[in-house]
């Protein structure tokens, strides 16, 4: 059953996820060559709490950690260790925050220093392919119009778009309905309503859709060992149009990025 927030309750997951946002944006600032992922989980702990919020992810499911931390051809759920990264690594990072009864929930793939070029258009695409889906996301649009929007973009680059993951609604649970996937066909599922809120996440493979799970019973990988990059963020209706309720801008302010890519989902004052 979808849950539409009141305006009061948007505001407070507003909270929530601007939390997430700035803890991404600090993590930024320390990803780099020789720092390992279990001490990036650290710093994202103590910041969380620091801010008074709870680490959502910490428990949930008896996930062991705060932040999901997946290298490479990892696709998500990865678990923080002490392996030190390496320069021409990627490493999407997933973050919650529980505040005031509210979740926030979202995630960025990073490059590690320098990346192969072919590396750099797949989290350019999969970032795009983000933004492409929450265009679709506005009342009387269906669930189907999100995952066949960003469906089309990144497979008309080649890329795979992982099936058994998806996005979610949002709000006093981590997972509320409706589910999100990342593709599907136009004028199918669930339709949007004034209020709702979720979190739409690309999951896509450089190679082959296909991913299998490590034995840790969390960690997911592309089958063919090649990258894969995630991006997310949550997103109300408000007026009947898509408004961002997280912000990539902390990470860009912590990378010296320019960027006016979330200007045209913002918060209307």
């Amino acid at each position: 059953m979808i849950i539409p927030k009141t305006r009061e309750e948007i505001e407070l997951m507003r909270h929530s996820a601007n939390i997430v946002s700035q803890t991404l944006g600090m993590i930024a600032s320390e990803i780099k060559p020789g720092v390992t992922s279990l001490y990036l989980d650290k710093l994202a702990e103590e910041f969380i709490r620091d801010h008074g919020a709870v680490p959502a992810f910490l428990g949930l499911y008896d996930f062991p950690n705060s932040l999901c931390m997946s290298p490479n051809a990892q696709v998500v759920h990865g678990i923080p260790n002490n392996t030190p990264l390496e320069e021409g690594d990627i490493i999407s990072v997933d973050c919650g925050a529980l505040k005031n009864g509210f979740y926030g929930d979202h995630a960025y793939t990073f490059a590690v220093g320098n990346i192969a070029p072919e590396t750099e258009k797949l989290l350019q695409v999969t970032k795009e392919s983000l933004y492409v889906g929450i265009r679709e996301f506005k009342v009387g649009n269906r669930v189907g119009d999100v995952g066949h929007a960003i469906q089309q973009y990144t497979e008309a680059h080649g890329y795979g778009v992982v099936r058994e993951l998806v996005g979610h609604g949002l709000g006093r649970k981590m997972h509320e309905d409706p589910e999100m996937p990342n593709y599907g066909r136009r004028g199918r599922g669930k339709k949007f309503v004034e209020g709702m809120v979720v979190a739409i996440e690309p999951m896509i493979n450089m190679g082959t859709k296909n991913i299998k799970q490590l034995r840790d019973g969390w960690t997911i990988l592309t089958r063919d060992g090649k990258p894969s990059a995630h991006f997310e963020h949550d997103v109300a209706i408000i007026d009947g149009k898509p408004e961002l309720l997280s912000t990539f801008q902390y990470i860009y302010d912590a990378l010296g990025i320019e960027s006016n890519e979330e200007e045209e989902f913002k918060q209307k004052v």
